[in-house]
């Protein structure tokens, strides 16, 4: 394998971001030990906004060469390729590839990313660790139940780290919040949580009709998903738009928080799910996702209430995007941006007084990323933590914070709640042992959705 100097600016940054945590009194992500350590061969599935994004995180924080990437947008992809041969050492550009199976053939990776549309992320994740790769992949990992189940199954047959992009676990203000308000017992009892988006996110519009370009592959964007007619590039948001690829907002945002949740109160699979919802108002367009939804996962003693609109104002302007947790003793409101904490009693370890902590930027360590085309500033620190958590697991054969079990569990149970809500709000109990919905055959057969022939469905009994 051909090793490339480790940057030293690199290193020291990356040292600094998990100083950081270690200051605050955390046991987080690490950097290798050495300066010097293993170059990481690496490849790219899905070069659009956020694939782009993971991986320039990654590339900021740990020695890799990256040797391929793929996307059916042969622009988009090129442009991709020159933009990583600006960032990485070797100044190289990668392998550019349109299907990712013969990428996977041909460019042997230690690490693979994958950035593609949720449709694509079972199979891709699959048949990346089948080839020997350890798998970053984004949230949700799935479109139904049943792909996430194999995703695991895959993830443990081979022995692979599968890091998922919740990187809500790595962001150093939720942190600080986990560890000093929660764990430190602020709260008291918690028996109620809130969550919610507000974000005028969805999607809507009625474009024609009309020929896939020259430069772009519909026929393998599309993969396992039904092929809708062709309306325009499907890139930026369009996509998510449509039940086809995704699981509307209840899988795009309410994952993050979600999952949040379960880290922060060590929650594992909820007892029971319903959900409620439509097109209440947003009815104009070719959407088909929900505008409106709410949902509950509950757990003994304790409810995490889910709430989107894509409609009107949020409850409260400074936590659009946010959970809450309730307890006898204060009160916890936290989002990707700050959080605040309110107690109850005056005589409390807190003597009554408010505690609030904002979003840590890295803007003068990183002045790359003011460049950087639609980055999130806000996410960019903790997706480098998180690249680094993962790059620790590896190393150590162990399972990351953002393990791909634990992103089944939480996006599991928000393509439950979207079950839910199609069977007019049904109450749903999961089993992941049997993998079945207790009682309900209906429900049951929701869980794998038909794919697209030729492409087939990961059998978790047999990846």
């Amino acid at each position: 394998m051909p090793q490339f100097s480790f940057n030293r600016r690199q290193f020291l940054q990356g040292t600094s971001a998990s100083l950081a945590l270690t200051a605050l009194g955390f046991d987080g992500p690490a950097m290798p030990l050495s300066p010097n350590a293993k170059t990481y061969r690496v490849s790219l599935i899905g070069t659009g906004w956020y694939g782009k994004s993971d991986l320039f995180r990654l590339i900021q924080v740990a020695p890799v060469e990256v040797v391929a990437l793929c996307d059916p947008d042969r622009n988009q992809l090129e442009k991709a390729g020159e933009l990583v041969s600006q960032r990485q050492a070797s100044k190289k550009v990668p392998k550019l590839y349109g299907d990712y199976r013969k990428m996977l053939a041909e460019q042997p990776a230690d690490i693979v990313l994958i950035g593609s549309p949720d449709h694509w992320h079972a199979l891709q994740a699959i048949d990346a660790v089948k080839a020997g790769s350890h798998v970053y992949v984004q949230k949700p990992i799935s479109v139904d139940v049943i792909e996430g189940e194999a995703m695991v199954a895959a993830a443990r047959k081979y022995n692979k780290v599968v890091q998922v992009g919740t990187q809500r676990k790595s962001t150093p203000h939720l942190i600080d919040a986990k560890k000093n308000i929660v764990d430190a017992g602020l709260l008291g009892k918690i028996s109620h949580v809130e969550m919610c988006c507000y974000f005028h996110m969805r999607a809507n519009g009625n474009p024609p009709t009309e020929p896939v370009p020259a430069f772009f592959d519909y026929e393998m964007w599309t993969g396992p998903a039904p092929m809708r007619p062709y309306d325009g590039l499907p890139h930026i948001r369009w996509w998510r738009t449509f039940n086809e690829y995704g699981n509307g907002i209840m899988g795009d945002m309410c994952i993050h928080m979600f999952d949040t949740v379960r880290w922060m109160l060590k929650l594992g699979w909820p007892k029971r799910i319903s959900s409620t919802g439509g097109i209440l108002v947003q009815k104009e367009g070719k959407s088909n996702i929900a505008d409106t939804q709410s949902a509950v996962f509950e757990y003994d003693n304790l409810n995490c209430v889910w709430q989107h609109r894509s409609w009107g104002t949020p409850n409260n302007p400074e936590y659009p995007w946010s959970f809450t947790l309730y307890g006898d003793k204060g009160t916890l409101w936290a989002s990707t941006m700050q959080y605040d904490f309110v107690p109850v009693d005056k005589n409390g370890p807190t003597k009554g007084e408010k505690i609030h902590k904002d979003v840590v930027y890295e803007k003068e360590k990183y002045p790359e990323d003011l460049k950087e085309e639609r980055i999130e500033l806000n996410a960019a620190p903790a997706t480098r933590l998180h690249m680094l958590d993962f790059i620790k697991a590896i190393e150590n054969n162990s399972r990351p914070v953002a393990d791909i079990e634990e992103g089944h569990i939480s996006t599991a149970s928000c393509l439950l709640a979207n079950i839910s809500m199609n069977l007019a709000g049904r109450p749903l109990v999961y089993d992941p042992k049997k993998r079945v919905v207790v009682g309900d055959k209906e429900a049951t057969a929701m869980l794998q959705r038909p794919y697209r022939k030729p492409w087939q469905h990961p059998d978790p009994n047999r990846v």
